[in-house]
C-alpha cells in the first residue's frame, strides 16, 4: 500500500475518532466548538497542559473489533466498513503529515482484533517505527489495550507521553450493561495499576524511558455516562480513588448518544449537562482540594443540572459562613465561587502589600468577583452590594 492510499484510509477512520477523548478540555467539558472540529476530521487541536494548544493525529489502526460491547459504534456484527492499517502504514503516513507541518503529534487507539495482546503489540510496533526508523520526537498518546500485558505496559510507558485506559464504568454491575464481556479490574483496572507500580518501581525514572527527567508519562481514562446506571457519586468516587491510587491525570466523560445498529440505539441520548458537571466536579477534587464525599448529590445519586457543583456546595457551606479573603489561606480561598487557582495566588500576593477591602480590588486580580460576593468578607465586611448568585457561563468559576 502506498502513502496516498494510508492517508485515504486515516481519512476514513477519522469521524470515527470522535469516541475517544483525546487531551485536555476545560472545566466545563469540550465546547460544542470542539466537539465538531473533533468530529470533522482527523485533526484534533488539543489544549495541552498548561494551555498550550496542540494538532494531533487523531486515528485508529483498524475499526474492526471483536468485542460486542453495547453503546459502541465499533462493536463486532454491526454493519458499517471496516478500516485497518499496519502498523508501517500507519506510521508512514504520519511521518507524511507530520512533515507537511500539519500535526506535532498522534493520538493512536484501536478496535480490539486478535485480542488485547495482539491489538496492543501493534500499537506499540507503531510508536516504535515512529521513534525509531522515523526519529519522531514528538508527542505520542497511545492506548492500554483490555489485558494489556504489563510488559507491554512498560514498552507503551517507554514509547509513549500519555497512556489510558477506557475504563467505561465505575462498578462492574454498570460496565455489564455497557460491555458484558469486559472485566473492569482484571482487563481495564490492572493495567492502570501497572502504570504506577512500574513507575514507583523504578524510582519514577527508569532507564529507557524517552524523557528520564520526568516521572514517566501521565495515564487518564474516559467513562460512559448514562446507559450503565451509574451515578455520578460513583463515578466521582472512582476517580477520586484512582487519582490517589494510580496518579491519575485527568478523566473524560462521553454522555451517550444512541448508535443505530447496536442494542442501545432506542436509547434516549444522555443530558450533555451532566457530562458538564462531571466535568465541573472533576475540577474541584483535581484541582481545588475538594473530596467527592463533600459534593452534592440528589436523591438519585446524581449531581444538580441547574447549577455547578461549586456554587452548590457554596450556597450550603459559605452563605452563612463566609470566607475573610484577608486570612484564608489557599485551600480556604479556592472554597470560593469565582477564585480558582490563579487567583487564589494573586489574592495571597496581594495580602503581603496591604488589607484587600474592595471588590474593585477582586476585579483587578481576574476573580469573577460577582460570583464571589454572597460568600465572602473583605475585612470583616460583607461586599457593600449582596449581587445575585448566577452568573453567565462564561465567567470564572
Amino acid at each position: 500500500m502506498g502513502v496516498r492510499e494510508a492517508l485515504d484510509k486515516i481519512e476514513q477512520l477519522g469521524p470515527q475518532t470522535c469516541y475517544e477523548a483525546a487531551e485536555e478540555v476545560g472545566p466545563g467539558g469540550p465546547t460544542e466548538r470542539e466537539k465538531a472540529a473533533d468530529r470533522a476530521g482527523i485533526i484534533f487541536h488539543a489544549a495541552m497542559p498548561g494551555g498550550k494548544r496542540m494538532p494531533l493525529l487523531k486515528t485508529l489502526l483498524t475499526s474492526a473489533c471483536e468485542r460486542d460491547c453495547n453503546y459502541c459504534p465499533f462493536r463486532a456484527g454491526r454493519d458499517f466498513r471496516r478500516v485497518t492499517l499496519s502498523p508501517q502504514e500507519l506510521a508512514g503516513a504520519f511521518d507524511r503529515i507530520h512533515r507537511s507541518g500539519k500535526v506535532k503529534g498522534i493520538f493512536l487507539s484501536s478496535g480490539v482484533a486478535g485480542g488485547g495482546v495482539r491489538t496492543q503489540s501493534r500499537l506499540i510496533e507503531t510508536a516504535e517505527i515512529l521513534r525509531g526508523h522515523y526519529g519522531f520526537e514528538g508527542y505520542i498518546h497511545l492506548k492500554l489495550m483490555p489485558g494489556a500485558e504489563s510488559a507491554q505496559v512498560e514498552r507503551a510507558m517507554q514509547l509513549a507521553d500519555r497512556v489510558s485506559v477506557n475504563l467505561e464504568a465505575p462498578t462492574e454491575e454498570a460496565l455489564a450493561r455497557l460491555a458484558p464481556k469486559k472485566q473492569l479490574v482484571d482487563e481495564l483496572v490492572r493495567p492502570l495499576q501497572d502504570v504506577e507500580r512500574i513507575r514507583q518501581a523504578h524510582g519514577g525514572r527508569p532507564g529507557g524511558w524517552r524523557n528520564p527527567s520526568r516521572s514517566g508519562p501521565s495515564q487518564t481514562t474516559q467513562f460512559v455516562v448514562g446507559p450503565g446506571g451509574e451515578t455520578d457519586r460513583e463515578l466521582l468516587r472512582t476517580v477520586e480513588y484512582l487519582q490517589r491510587t494510580v496518579k491519575l491525570a485527568r478523566t473524560y466523560f462521553m454522555a451517550f448518544k444512541p448508535v443505530s445498529g447496536t442494542p442501545l440505539e432506542g436509547r434516549s441520548p444522555e443530558s450533555p449537562v451532566r457530562e458538564r458537571r462531571l466535568y465541573q466536579s472533576d475540577f474541584l477534587i483535581r484541582d481545588y482540594g475538594f473530596r467527592a464525599s463533600e459534593l452534592l448529590f440528589g436523591e438519585s445519586g446524581n449531581l444538580f443540572l441547574e447549577e455547578d457543583p461549586k456554587l452548590v456546595w457554596a450556597r450550603r457551606s459559605l452563605a452563612e459562613a463566609p470566607v475573610e479573603l484577608n486570612t484564608a489561606d489557599e485551600h480556604g480561598l479556592l472554597r470560593v465561587p469565582g477564585i480558582g487557582p490563579v487567583g487564589a495566588r494573586k489574592i495571597l500576593r496581594a495580602r503581603r502589600e496591604g488589607r484587600l477591602r474592595e471588590v474593585r480590588d477582586l476585579r483587578t486580580m481576574g476573580v469573577a468577583a460577582r460570583r464571589a460576593a454572597p460568600f465572602i468578607l473583605l475585612d470583616g465586611k460583607r461586599p457593600a452590594h449582596q449581587l445575585r448568585l448566577w452568573v453567565e457561563q462564561s465567567e470564572r468559576r
